[in-house]
């Protein structure tokens, strides 16, 4: 399905393949994101996630703009919007699929989940910080 969106006065093109997949594909002005919607059972209000809190002069020292590297050391934010959650820590064994944090844009709640295993070195990003598309937010230690 194709829309038309307008935020911050500036409009784009999305087309989303399958709404229910899992990961949403979908093409903004020809870039493609995936997005990890959350399920009706991850929404309920009985779930509460554990947040770290990281260091927020380690968080100070990257907020530039990063491209996400071919071997997938990097975690980076598909889309521009604001970390309401983090749920793992540095040190942390990740699976391919687990959620690392929320993302929130434009009302909706994305879940941005890990590519790959791993273990996670590096959190470069703190709850409230805004975050551009393809800012680094996590590195991986291997």
């Amino acid at each position: 399905m194709k829309y038309k969106v307008e935020i911050d006065g500036k409009t784009y093109e999305v087309d989303v393949e399958d709404i229910y997949a899992r990961p949403v594909v979908a093409v903004v002005d020809g870039e493609r994101f995936e997005v990890w919607p959350e399920s009706e059972a991850e929404t309920t209000a009985a779930t509460v996630p554990s947040v770290y809190v990281p260091d927020p002069t380690q968080a100070a020292m990257t907020k530039q703009p990063a491209k996400q590297d071919a071997g997938g050391k990097h975690v980076a934010a598909p889309l521009p919007g604001v970390i309401v959650a983090i749920l793992v820590k540095p040190g942390d064994s990740v699976s391919r699929g687990q959620e690392l944090c929320t993302l929130e844009a434009m009302k909706m709640k994305n879940a941005i989940k890990s590519s790959r295993e791993g273990t996670i070195a590096m959190i470069e990003i703190s709850v409230g910080d805004q975050v551009g598309h393809g800012q680094v937010l996590m590195t991986y230690a291997d």
